[in-house]
């Protein structure tokens, strides 16, 4: 997988340098954690000790603008970062964030297929991607709840 990431790196002019290849190796080891970047850095420190913080930001920005990550905010006042696992082209899955415990799950359902139509139809724009995250209170919370 980080042979792809690679490819793409140098397609884009970019090298895999070995603090670029500690971040990607925390992302595909925590795909589905949904890290922050002070996160990231904390656990790239265990694999590359002499990595700044600065140059976690800068090397996260670089692989959000090729696309290899995705950053979000999940309404905690933070961003948070996950590897696109998926293959160019296809779509990605969306957010289930509970406000009670902060965590945050994936629906991989695509369900709007028919409202990209429809925007494409109606205005001429071409969607390529989306991201939906949805709010609410997780099944442990629910649980939790009617326990009390």
């Amino acid at each position: 997988m980080k042979e792809r990431f690679q490819v793409q790196l140098e397609r884009d002019s970019y090298r895999l340098t070995p603090q670029r290849e500690a971040v990607l190796d925390v992302l595909i080891a925590h795909a589905d954690d949904h890290l922050s970047a002070e996160e990231i850095f904390l656990h790239t420190r265990e694999i590359y000790p002499d990595i700044g913080l600065a140059t976690v930001y800068r090397n996260l920005e670089l692989l959000e603008k090729l696309g290899i990550i995705h950053r979000f905010d999940y309404g905690d006042g933070q961003n948070r970062y996950e590897i696109r696992l998926t293959e160019e082209g296809e779509h990605y899955h969306h957010h289930l964030i509970c406000r009670e415990c902060g965590s945050i799950g994936e629906f991989k359902s695509d369900l709007l297929e028919e409202v990209e139509k429809r925007i494409a139809d109606d205005t001429g724009f071409r969607v390529t991607d989306h991201c939906l995250r949805f709010f609410g209170i997780c099944a442990d919370c629910q649980k939790r709840q009617k326990d009390a």
